[in-house]
């Protein structure tokens, strides 16, 4: 094996910023989140070579990429820094991916990055799915105090959140000019993972909801203009997703005081699953739940929706229980026709 460009320093950084700045947007067309989500998992790595290793930061080199320091690292976010299994394997995948490129680049690296390889990920239990039970989610979108011309708009986000199922990473980036609220069917254009766009119906309380909110927050319509926006010292801007959960918990605290059992740790990606679930449990086709979601493949969403929930599963049981057919079991003719060739 070439032990240059094993140990070289200047082979990893250049090859490193080749993967993060040309490769993963240009060659894999990664959207910017993932090409982000994939650089800060490097960096982590480098800060633990560094701080943890006690590594030089510009003499690191593919060398300090071997199988045991990869274990030992994953043993340490695990077991020292308490880290989710979940941020582990994706911290994992992104070491993966750069030695995989790397080795493609530089032959005498495939021995090395076969052997990070066999670093699995750590396994996990899987929880249940969190969402908002129907009398949770019609106080949380009762809760704003309509008065008030931001708690309004607050209301607004709460309600096309929960329609349209959306990321709220994704609502808060549907611009003016992504309504179509005059077409036969009105409907939302949304910029969602992968750079991908999809158009999601809205129903007609949501429609009268987003017409008013527009003669109040949009007037003159600006098609350029984000939908939902504060102003700061005159000028509108985008309001943040830490915007968003706050307002969120504030919401459940305010439904807990008046003594509504509500989730003890509440985001906003619940009502995405919220709405997916009340679709899922009024038998709406998994194939339409996927597309509305904006999931790739069917199987994501199957995983997450398509099981029975207490609701579901005891009106089943409730059924067979219940139904004429279950005492068919004690007639000799039903018993004749079941045991026979």
């Amino acid at each position: 094996m070439k032990k240059d460009n094993l140990n070289s320093s200047l082979v990893f950084w250049d090859t490193a910023k080749e993967y993060i700045y040309h490769y993963l947007p240009d060659v894999r067309n990664a959207s910017p989140n993932t090409v982000v989500a994939y650089q800060s998992c490097l960096n982590h790595y480098i800060d633990y070579l560094e701080q943890q290793k006690k590594c030089v930061r510009k003499n690191i080199s593919f060398a300090d990429f071997n199988r045991d320091s990869i274990k030992e690292y994953m043993a340490w976010m695990l077991n020292d820094r308490l880290l989710a299994p979940k941020t582990c394997n994706l911290r994992l995948t992104a070491i993966h991916s750069l030695l995989e490129y790397a080795s493609n680049e530089y032959t005498e690296l495939m021995s090395s990055y076969l052997s990070v390889c066999s670093v699995k990920s750590i396994k996990h239990s899987s929880k249940p799915i969190e969402f908002f039970e129907p009398m949770q989610m019609k106080a949380l979108l009762s809760a704003p105090d309509t008065t008030r011309k931001t708690e309004r708009r607050n209301q607004m986000m709460l309600i096309l959140l929960y329609d349209t199922a959306t990321r709220v990473s994704e609502l808060l980036n549907i611009k003016v000019s992504g309504l179509h609220l005059n077409s036969g069917i009105p409907y939302v254009t949304i910029y969602g993972k992968g750079r991908k766009y999809r158009n999601i119906p809205l129903m007609s309380k949501t429609k009268q909801h987003l017409e008013r909110y527009l003669r109040e927050f949009h007037n003159p319509l600006q098609s350029d203009a984000p939908l939902f926006y504060a102003v700061t010292h005159g000028e509108r801007h985008h309001l943040s997703s830490d915007t968003m959960e706050v307002m969120l918990k504030r919401y459940v605290k305010e439904c807990t005081s008046i003594g509504i059992e509500m989730p003890s740790k509440p985001h906003c990606h619940m009502i995405r699953k919220t709405r997916a679930m009340d679709l899922y449990q009024n038998e709406v086709p998994l194939t339409h739940i996927q597309q509305l979601l904006g999931h790739e493949n069917l199987s994501t969403t199957s995983g997450f929706y398509a099981f029975a929930t207490l609701e579901t599963l005891a009106k089943s049981m409730e059924k067979v229980n219940g139904s004429p057919s279950a005492k068919k079991w004690n007639n000799k003719e039903t018993l004749v026709k079941i045991y026979r060739l």
